[in-house]
């Protein structure tokens, strides 16, 4: 082992190199399998963040779906997520990301088009029980001003408009038999996680297309609370999570009665996620009948299945989703904390397709693993998070010697911080860096209250959470006081500034598509967030003060620490000029800041030069601050 005071923490030489993070690594998700085939997405850093459509017959190995020109991906809630689907004969409906078009493959690799309409957007694809047509969400454009959202119906020659009069919609799920179909929908002011509607509309089929009758709310009509991730248990039932009980937990609807949901064994935890995205899956009915969950408790995610009233946790899948049942097995995409992300099948947990490989001698013991952290903040409230201690096979702390801590601060705000594997991790504790990624008051699986608990203080709890992550962490000798950094992105990036002007435990601070301006924010974002800030700060304009009190641009000469900020320059939901904003007052100020812009990415980097740039500009930074460099 190399002499561990000749190189101080923070400086060790890694085994993940920028190329590994950038250039030769893939982002697996969306898994879904039907009959002998496994589907699923990869975003590919190389290829220009282009996410291609792979998939692997049983027996055979992975193959592209699409030619190297089309990608992937909707625009549908900005976030996207749900862009293909997959009916019972293998044809996969898709949205080319670029045009926004809707297009079938064939079994013969032939492509045909949908009557999807130019200047719309469409997700979350349901095929019906024919397999020729599909329900799916649509947001039209075409009328200028915020999309009008509406649940539609698409084959080869006719779209019809089957929902719509709501502000959002989610999950259009065909029951076994195309009797009945499933949605969720919301209004502003209402995030999903906030208060949603769970509807169900009898279908009949009128030349060859859907028509639903008079809909029914199974959930959201007379008391608010939030349903996530439908499913379809058989024709007349439906598994949901819900949060009337506190926080999300399943529960069964019987759609032809009367009655209210049964809700199952008590998950000890939270099912559910929130709905940034299309495409998730916390549900998951097997062929045999038996439920699989995933399963949130102290941060942590496991999959769980259904065993009388009892959730019985499966230690062998590790996976942030439900697996989904392959033959008479299942098949899942890792999330382990200390192996590459994975596509694989059995109890073997045999590997299909991985993100990555290890360089040569890298092993799991190579890997920093998640500890559970659960600390006091201010109002004698409980904070949540995930501490890593650093850790490299050939270099050690000295004798006394406390290390660096990145404090993480997820996006949002409404999220959780993954224990899966992550380079935004193993980066930095590769290096000697100790991290604490915080589950903040506001983030999900702790339940609705722990979730409501930003609600008008965004800017405030969040900031005084990580504060007390510090403290926490130093006074049990987790960390040097002294390099103590602060990093987030987008909702993250907010709360990085007003830690930077609140508190003086941060020696420096990165902002990655960072909010500094909330009125600005207010005015300019998309429809999916516009009325977000009505919860976490307060009605806009009415409370126009208060916006300016909670916004970072207004607390600059407070800021003494360095700032680094990062942003693309084609970000529609944090626009650029946010952070030039800030970087231009700071530096009439006089203080140290930084703003890079990188060309053509939007608001999250995908780029193998932006990716390689930024996770290596910021360590350049924090080592220019501890004089290291």
């Amino acid at each position: 082992m190399t002499n561990p005071s000749s190189i101080p923490s923070g400086s060790w030489p890694s085994w993940v190199s920028p190329e590994l993070v950038a250039g030769r690594s893939i982002s697996l998700s969306e898994l879904q399998a039907q009959a002998d085939r496994l589907y699923w997405l990869e975003a590919r850093p190389q290829e220009g963040g282009r996410t291609a459509l792979v998939s692997m017959k049983r027996g055979e190995t992975p193959e592209d779906l699409l030619p190297s020109t089309v990608g992937i991906g909707t625009r549908v809630h900005e976030y996207g997520g749900g862009a293909y689907g997959v009916s019972s004969c293998q044809r996969v409906v898709f949205s080319d990301r670029k045009s926004g078009a809707v297009h079938l493959r064939e079994n013969d690799g032939t492509f045909v088009s949908l009557a999807s309409s130019a200047d719309c957007a469409y997700a979350d694809f349901s095929f019906d029980a024919t397999g020729t047509g599909v329900f799916c969400v649509r947001e039209d454009y075409r009328s200028g001003g915020e999309p009008k959202a509406a649940i539609v119906w698409l084959d080869c020659e006719r779209e019809c408009v089957l929902v719509e009069g709501d502000d959002f919609y989610a999950a259009p799920r065909p029951a076994p038999g195309n009797g009945h179909l499933a949605w969720i929908s919301w209004n502003h002011p209402d995030m999903p996680w906030d208060a949603t509607q769970l509807a169900v509309a009898p279908l009949t089929w009128e030349d060859s297309r859907p028509r639903p009758g008079a809909s029914r709310i199974l959930a959201g009509e007379a008391s608010r609370c939030s349903s996530v991730d439908p499913v379809w248990e058989s024709a007349d039932t439906l598994l949901v999570s819900l949060d009337t009980p506190g926080a999300w937990h399943p529960c069964r609807f019987t759609v032809t009665g009367e009655a209210g949901p049964e809700f199952l064994a008590d998950p000890e935890g939270e099912t559910g996620f929130p709905h940034w995205v299309f495409g998730q899956s916390s549900l998951r009915v097997l062929p045999d009948g038996r439920i699989l969950a995933q399963i949130v408790r102290d941060g942590l995610s496991h999959t769980a299945l259904l065993a009388g009233r009892h959730w019985q946790i499966c230690p062998q899948i590790e996976t942030a989703q439900a697996p989904v049942p392959f033959g008479d097995e299942l098949a899942w995409i890792t999330a382990a904390p200390d192996a590459p992300p994975a596509v694989v099948i059995g109890r073997n947990s045999r590997i299909i397709r991985q993100a990555f490989d290890f360089p040569e001698g890298i092993t799991p013991e190579d890997c920093a693993h998640p500890e559970p952290f659960a600390y006091p903040s201010t109002g004698g409230a409980i904070a949540h998070a995930l501490y890593y201690a650093p850790v490299n096979r050939h270099h050690a702390l000295a004798s006394r010697e406390k290390p660096p801590l990145v404090v993480m601060a997820h996006g949002g705000p409404t999220g959780r911080a993954s224990s899966a594997f992550s380079f935004k991790v193993q980066w930095w504790t590769s290096r000697g860096f100790a991290v604490l990624d915080v589950n903040y008051r506001g983030s999900t699986g702790f339940g609705r209250r722990y979730r409501e608990a930003l609600n008008g203080a965004w800017g405030i709890t969040d900031v005084e959470d990580c504060v007390a992550g510090v403290h926490h962490a130093v006074a049990h000798g987790l960390a040097d006081p002294g390099r103590c950094v602060i990093r987030g992105s987008s909702a993250g990036g907010l709360t990085v500034l007003m830690a930077l002007a609140t508190s003086d435990v941060f020696a420096a601070g990165c902002s990655l598509y960072g909010v500094t301006d909330l009125r600005a924010l207010a005015e300019e974002t998309h429809k999916f967030e516009s009325r977000y800030l009505d919860r976490l700060i307060g009605p806009y304009p009415e409370q126009e003060a208060l916006y300016l009190a909670r916004s970072p641009l207004t607390h600059v000469a407070q800021i003494t620490a360095p700032l680094l900020f990062l942003h693309g320059d084609l970000d529609k939901v944090v626009p650029l000029d946010q952070a030039q904003a800030m970087n231009q007052a700071l530096h009439g100020l006089g203080r140290a800041s930084a703003l890079h812009v990188y060309e053509g990415e939007s608001h999250g980097f995908r780029q193998e030069q932006t990716l390689r740039d930024s996770f290596t500009r910021e360590l350049a930074f924090y080592q220019q601050v501890f004089g290291q460099n």
